[in-house]
């Protein structure tokens, strides 16, 4: 089992640069893992990747040594297992609503005695080949990160954050005003404000690595400044939609063509 850069970057405080991918092509997988980032996360939450389609995915990255993570579909051991077993080298879970829950999540990723994971890691082992090695380093070597994205997270994440496991804490900040009875449409709001503000400083103060979404280069430099060590650049669809969009408008000022079809 390699080592887990990503997990060695957040122990040292070092800031990590990823992406999430949406689209569900291994073939992006793959350009994406070529680019320099430090991590990729696949997302299975909000689309209709099943098994087979997550683990070509993986297997599109692994010419690369970009740190690959799923975003599992919720909180249940059997998504996580699946996607560790399938070769990710950490998950990234949704809508944690409790305490005990954070604790499950970690405990889902460890082999016993320190969890209940259970063995079979096929793709993660080399189809056994590296059964002893991934057995005896897997625990030490899987990244966790939960994403604060519910009011009853954000009212404990002084305490999520110190459960040992957890390696990270992204802002779902959109989920996170929906929750709090406000429009995202509409942010900032002060209440989602004092929450990542907390987060960041819960992060500071735990060496947990705390992470957001950065849609522009500009964005990336601010979230850099204000203290995120886990960055992402995108999502892949954002990137795509974003490019086109300027394209599509730079000829149509250019031609006076107006709106495009649609």
């Amino acid at each position: 089992m390699r080592t887990n850069s990503l997990k060695a970057k957040i122990a040292a405080g070092e800031p990590a640069l990823g992406c999430f991918l949406g689209l569900g092509s291994p073939t992006v997988a793959e350009l994406f893992s070529h680019a320099g980032l430090d991590w990729l996360v696949i997302e299975t939450e909000h689309n209709g990747l099943d098994s087979a389609e997550i683990e070509h995915m993986l297997m599109a990255m692994s010419g690369s040594s970009v740190v690959p993570l799923v975003r599992v579909p919720s909180s249940s051991q059997v998504f996580i297992q699946r996607a560790l077993d399938m070769g990710a080298m950490g998950v990234v879970v949704p809508m944690i609503r409790s305490v005990e829950e954070a604790r499950a999540v970690v405990r889902a990723t460890r082999y016993p005695p320190e969890g209940i994971r259970s063995f079979g890691p096929l793709r993660a082992s080399r189809y056994s080949f590296d059964n002893a090695d991934y057995l005896y380093r897997a625990n030490d070597n899987i990244v966790v990160i939960l994403i604060l994205e519910t009011p009853e997270a954000a009212a404990e994440m002084h305490t999520i954050a110190r459960i040992p496991g957890v390696d990270g804490l992204w802002l779902g900040t959109f989920d996170l005003c929906l929750g709090l009875g406000l429009d995202p449409l509409l942010a900032p709001h002060p209440e989602a404000d004092a929450v990542v503000d907390r987060a960041l400083q819960v992060g500071r103060e735990t060496g947990v690595a705390v992470g957001q979404n950065a849609f522009t280069p500009e964005l990336v430099r601010t979230r850099l400044a204000e203290g995120y060590k886990l960055i992402g650049f995108g999502p892949d669809y954002q990137l795509l939609a974003g490019l086109l969009g300027e394209g599509v408008g730079a000829f149509r000022d250019a031609t006076g063509g107006g709106a495009a079809p649609s």
